[in-house]
């Protein structure tokens, strides 16, 4: 309770895996060295990308996102601070492979700071690889540097959403700020400051832990695009961070100046639906170009027959709401629990790599019931 962690069972299973997993300093520095280059490399396409309109359909961005972006050549962002982002890696055969990178909302603060500090006690010869919690709220204190007030801003109803503000609120409260949790329904906006409902002081900052493309279900009257365009109260995560959040960014990458060779290195071969479709369909994973939690993750190996045929008919259908990506296998780490599988997420604040969150499955597939593991570096001897 004290880290927030609601959730520790999901049905039968346990969330918490019973053990750490350790890297070497030569492997964790390996993979540090790439989420770093990887970080600027997607800052650097983001950049170029905001003004790059004629992309964003192909991105997969919802209309009503499509026309806040399209005033961005006439109207200023929405200033931004803390700029979060985590690179999923994978060990395979071949080396390192990045899957993604949640730009937008990235979670797993709590499991990667707060359950890896409490397993890492036991191990005294290991150390942890980063504290992202405490590095986001570093970063904030050092933006708003006069505290004040802080909105954390996410989905009613979703547990797992409000869990990763709650934790990331404990932080900011040791830091001097005021912190409120709330919905979309509870902000006001007057001259591009926000408000909360009912208080008469503007808001030092909103933490946006709510997808982009959720944005775009609210009503008008919430005026939601302050949150991205003309808005005075600064919001993290910018909201140019969903443009590399969709898992069709790689499509677009080449049509871009900015050159990305570790994010091309790294990344498996996409293709879009309909160009994947005749060549060799099995070979393939579909994703939905915004997903979260891998629940809108297949492939032929993962679900029936029938699940397989309706997704491919799916995309096809609506062909920039989804990506087709080359599969590759994942070593499996031989554990007491048996083979898991594994996605290594690398925290990357403001440019500087920040721990880790460690996901393990059965499965071959790390989606929602997957357990959280405690990586901690060991000395390579």
């Amino acid at each position: 309770m004290e880290h927030c962690k609601w959730d520790p069972q999901v049905g039968d299973q346990t969330t918490l895996a019973p053990f750490p997993v350790f890297i070497s300093e030569a492997d964790w520095a390996e993979v540090a060295e790439c989420a770093k280059a990887l970080g600027a490399e997607v800052l650097a396409a983001e950049s170029e990308l905001l003004y790059r309109t004629d992309l964003h359909h192909r991105l997969g961005l919802p209309a009503a996102l499509r026309r806040e972006f399209a005033r961005s050549p006439r109207v200023l962002e929405t200033p931004s601070f803390a700029r979060t982002m985590r690179f999923d890696f994978h060990f395979t055969a071949d080396g390192w492979r990045v899957s993604e990178v949640n730009s937008d909302v990235p979670g797993g603060f709590s499991e990667a700071e707060g359950f890896a500090g409490l397993m890492a006690r036991h191990f005294t010869a290991a150390r942890m690889p980063g504290y992202p919690a405490s590095s986001w709220a570093k970063s904030v204190a050092s933006v708003l540097p006069n505290g004040g007030g802080v909105a954390l801003l996410s989905t009613p109803g979703y547990m797992e959403d409000a869990q990763v503000v709650a934790y990331l609120a404990q932080f900011l409260r040791a830091r001097g700020f005021s912190t409120r949790l709330i919905g979309p329904s509870e902000l006001r906006w007057a001259a591009g400051r926000a408000f909360l409902d009912g208080r008469p002081d503007p808001l030092a900052a909103i933490v946006r832990f709510y997808q982009l493309e959720w944005l775009t279900r609210l009503p008008a009257a919430g005026r939601w695009p302050l949150l991205l365009f003309d808005g005075v109260t600064p919001v993290c995560n910018a909201g140019r961070a969903g443009l590399s959040e969709s898992k069709r960014f790689p499509l677009v990458c080449h049509e871009l100046r900015a050159k990305l060779p570790t994010f091309s290195r790294l990344s498996p071969e996409v293709r879009d639906p309909r160009d994947a479709a005749f060549a060799r369909p099995d070979s393939w994973v579909l994703k939905a170009s915004f997903s979260n939690c891998g629940d809108a993750v297949i492939a032929r190996d993962w679900v029936s027959r029938s699940s397989w045929q309706g997704a491919w008919a799916r995309a096809l259908l609506n062909p920039n709401g989804w990506v087709a990506q080359r599969k590759f296998d994942a070593l499996r780490l031989d554990t007491t629990l048996g083979p898991l599988t594994h996605c290594l997420g690398v925290y990357v604040i403001d440019g500087d790599v920040a721990g880790a969150y460690l996901r393990l499955s059965r499965e071959r597939f790390v989606g929602y019931t997957a357990m959280d593991a405690a990586l901690l570096v060991v000395k390579d001897e």
